[in-house]
């Protein structure tokens, strides 16, 4: 008689990781279901519906805060863009008096409490006598942005050969030449993946946004909180889903764009 043994593979790990994801993503699929269920007040399935999605759509609060988001964070993440990347070339590529110190100080923000952040830039904007509005809470994400922006960057010129902008000036090219041509083409899936990070950052953002803000110019965060203190609602659960979805999806894009360049240096 034959015995056969079939060997199952085990591991501690394996399980453990297995929770921690089913730990981390439980609250994600609760909120999913609440968002397509038909009773907007029972914890009881009553049948599956589209309707407080579309009621976003149509709630004009929701879609001038939303576009309120988007203009903070596309804006203040332009800016970052071209000053972080600026300011990660210069680090990398010249000595000047004070760089050690100067390299700290830009990178401050990132551990820095957002809460910290919130007060001293409204505390600034205080002294110098400048009311909030929408540019306000643009000119604080632009903190943030930058030193985010200029951290990535950095990672990738790190990993570039220092030689291709003199082979470049050897040529006969002129420093901003080799600027444009050689090196930025080369930082550019950083800068991208980069400037999603910083947007997906900018979107969440509420903390500082609401020390920034002025009247009439709330954000989509700042939205959300502002009606769940009177109880959590259908729509803004299916608001929630589509803000994780978007943040998802592009952070997922960010990391292609990073990991498609690291793939093409390496095969170069």
């Amino acid at each position: 008689m034959l015995n056969f043994k079939l060997k199952i593979p085990f591991s501690w790990q394996g399980i453990f990781s297995a929770l921690m994801f089913f730990y981390m993503y439980l609250p994600i699929l609760v909120l999913t279901f609440y968002s397509v269920n038909q009773s907007a007040y029972s914890t009881e399935w009553q049948g599956f519906t589209w309707k407080w999605y579309t009621r976003l759509f149509q709630d004009s609060r929701i879609l001038q805060a939303l576009q309120n988001s988007l203009t903070v964070a596309i804006v203040a993440v332009a800016i970052s863009a071209v000053i972080g990347t600026l300011m990660a070339v210069g680090l990398a590529r010249y000595q000047f008096p004070g760089k050690t110190i100067y390299r700290g100080i830009s990178y401050l923000p990132l551990i820095i409490p957002d809460i910290a952040i919130a007060v001293a830039t409204l505390v600034f904007l205080a002294v110098i006598g400048t009311s909030l509005s929408l540019w306000t809470i643009i000119a604080a994400h632009v903190v943030f942005c930058l030193s985010y922006i200029a951290f990535v960057v950095s990672s990738r010129i790190s990993s570039l050969n220092p030689h291709l902008e003199e082979a470049a000036l050897d040529l006969g090219a002129t420093p901003f030449q080799a600027f444009v041509k050689v090196l930025l083409p080369e930082l550019m899936p950083a800068i991208i993946a980069g400037c999603l990070i910083s947007f997906v950052l900018s979107m969440d953002d509420f903390l500082i946004a609401s020390f920034t803000s002025g009247t009439g110019s709330n954000t989509l965060p700042m939205e959300i909180f502002s009606r769940i203190r009177m109880g959590v609602r259908p729509d803004i659960n299916a608001l929630s889903v589509m803000l994780i979805l978007g943040s998802a999806s592009l952070a997922i894009v960010a990391e292609l764009i990073r990991y498609r360049g690291e793939q093409k240096r390496f095969h170069q």
